[in-house]
């Protein structure tokens, strides 16, 4: 409880960092909000349907332009993953925002991960939502999960 307070002594002291705290926390849930719908508009229908991924003909003709989509790819991610667990504590859609930073950056098991995700139809649904929203194809999945 000390502690509790103490942090709270804190801030009323330092009243500054809290209003950039919740200006940030307004930002970066602005950001995930359109960055979603412009990751998951860009998606070709059929992201789902293969058992592995296929990188894109135009990356794997230009490997300096793959670097630094990688590199920028996985820069954006980890910000979100890290904007998401602040906003566990701060306003916003904290784990929306580290669900998406999530399918931004690479690890192994990332694909049959995205396609456990999308095989939950609340996902599947909001996801579809999004793309109807920006006149874009149904996204298509395999029934098999």
């Amino acid at each position: 409880m000390n502690s509790i307070n103490s942090i709270i002594l804190w801030f009323s002291d330092h009243p500054a960092v809290l209003i950039g705290l919740g200006a940030s926390s307004i930002l970066i849930f602005i950001i995930s909000i359109l960055g979603i719908s412009w990751f998951v508009a860009q998606m070709p229908e059929d992201y789902f349907l293969s058992s592995k991924r296929k990188p894109s003909k135009w990356l794997r003709q230009k490997p300096i332009l793959k670097l630094a989509v990688l590199f920028s790819k996985n820069i954006i991610g980890y910000s979100l993953i890290m904007g998401g667990l602040l906003m566990l504590v701060l306003p916003g859609q904290g784990l929306l925002t580290i669900v998406t930073g999530l399918l931004l950056i690479n690890y192994p098991g990332k694909y049959k991960l995205e396609q456990k995700l999308v095989a939950v139809p609340s996902v599947f649904r909001a996801l579809n939502w999004i793309r109807v929203k920006a006149n874009k194809p149904l996204l298509k999945r395999n029934n098999k999960h």
